[in-house]
């Protein structure tokens, strides 16, 4: 019983892990985003103030080219860390039928002894009357 009840408390850390990791990674995603949405702002505020908004332009702003390339940047990681999402949810959900299956063997197991006792209570019945 003892080793059921281990696999059973690891089943429910790797679900716990799996949701945490999936967490971080929306974390990351959103606060991403958000610095991303910061860089156009900057880059928007910069490009009037020069009045150019080609950034080839040879007197385009260094500093919304800059920011330019920081946003493409984020926008990249942001690509791979939702590729990552993918997977998180694919690892979660697979952690999660895992533990379900712990939890079908180990209530049926608790089924199965229950039945058994019954069963043994039935012979001694059966066998005094």
């Amino acid at each position: 019983m003892k080793s059921r009840d281990s696999v059973l408390r690891l089943k429910h850390f790797q679900v716990e892990d799996k949701t945490r990791q999936l967490t971080q990674i929306d974390l990351m995603i959103g606060e991403f985003t958000r610095m991303a949405d910061e860089l156009d702002n900057q880059i928007r505020i910069e490009e009037q103030k020069s009045g150019i908004s080609d950034p080839s332009h040879f007197a385009y702003p260094t500093f919304a080219k800059a920011a330019r390339q920081r946003r493409d940047n984020l926008a990249g990681s942001i690509r791979d860390l939702k590729d990552k999402r993918e997977l998180a949810v694919d690892a979660l959900l697979e952690a999660e039928e895992q533990l379900k299956k712990a939890q079908l063997l180990e209530s049926r197991d608790a089924t199965g002894a229950a039945d058994a006792a019954i069963d043994r209570q039935i012979e001694r019945r059966a066998m005094i009357g």
